[in-house]
């Protein structure tokens, strides 16, 4: 294993630990600030580093959205507005267990994207792809009830806040499946613009919310009462875990990079155990379920590569 495979697999890991962090330390700031101004104050400061960043490295010419600003922007709304609007809100509404019901539904984006790139794209899914989904679904499933399923139609807001978390994970997959179309620029300018057009539209949500009534400007006090996540999830959860994650599977590889979305549930359930959270038997092997079809999924993908390269060469 070459120094540089390994310097991509430590890559990966400081993303994945990030963002499995992200959750727990989510919990306790979506009580004290709803996660739409939350959004606001991260990703606007995400988007100022990533500017500053770009023009250091590529100049201003970078800025140059080159006919695709629609695209930029559609992209951009998903990821920076959609993705954090809805994932935290759903975490919000989904209580105590929300940290772990979102880090979970976050591990089966690698199918997700299955099916964006089936519908952007038109590559067809493979039957094992499909089957992975459903195993996957059987253990988000467990995860979310717990065994009990009177969970979902007992007037609590666990099932939508599921449909919230899913759309949200739906929305970073778009985003990533974006991602492709500009094979000619640097992820640090892709990066860069979809985040501001993204953030013009979080600012323009807030603006209409906050003039309806919807939303209220948060104070002083609460913003300070959030610094700390605030500063996680712009620096750890937000530059740093984006650019390790990118730079990490263009060493390693998409293929192998994916492995490693199944940690974020398992550094997720670890650190909201330390926080107090009795973590079921339903939740735990309901994860391992997930993973499992996850991982299953992945080992088929390389058998049907790795077949499909010596059919080539012979």
């Amino acid at each position: 294993m070459s120094k540089k495979y390994v310097y991509g697999l430590i890559l990966c890991l400081i993303a994945v630990f990030s963002w499995g962090g992200m959750f727990p330390v989510m919990a306790p700031a979506l009580k004290i600030m709803d996660p739409f101004y939350f959004t606001l104050l991260r990703y606007g400061s995400v988007a100022i580093i990533f500017a500053i960043i770009l023009v250091i490295v590529e100049g201003p010419k970078a800025f140059k959205t080159e006919g695709h600003a629609i695209k930029l922007w559609v992209f951009g709304t998903a990821a920076f507005a959609g993705f954090s609007f809805l994932v935290f809100l759903g975490q919000q509404l989904a209580g105590q267990s929300g940290s772990i019901i979102a880090s979970v539904m976050m591990a089966i984006q690698p199918l997700l994207g299955v099916l964006v790139g089936w519908l952007y794209r038109g590559a067809k899914p493979t039957v094992a792809s499909l089957i992975s989904m459903v195993i996957a679904a059987i253990g988000v499933f467990m995860v979310v009830t717990k065994g009990h399923i009177s969970v979902l139609i007992s007037g609590h807001n666990t099932l939508l806040a599921v449909v919230f978390i899913l759309l949200g994970a739906l929305c970073w997959v778009i985003y990533t499946a974006g991602g492709a179309d500009f094979p000619e620029w640097s992820i640090l300018r892709y990066s860069t613009l979809t985040a501001i057009l993204g953030v013009c539209s979080v600012i323009v949500v807030l603006v209409v919310a906050t003039a309806a009534g919807w939303l209220k400007v948060p104070t002083m006090t609460q913003v300070s009462g959030v610094k700390n996540a605030l500063v996680y999830m712009i620096t750890l959860a937000g530059v740093i875990a984006v650019f390790a994650w990118n730079m990490g599977n263009r060493v390693i590889g998409p293929i192998n990079g994916i492995l490693f979305m199944n940690l974020v549930p398992i550094v997720a359930f670890v650190i909201t155990i330390i926080n107090g959270y009795k973590v079921s038997a339903f939740e735990i092997i309901g994860c391992v379920i997930t993973i499992s079809a996850l991982v299953g999924n992945n080992i088929y993908n390389r058998y049907v590569a790795h077949k499909k390269l010596n059919i080539v060469k012979n």
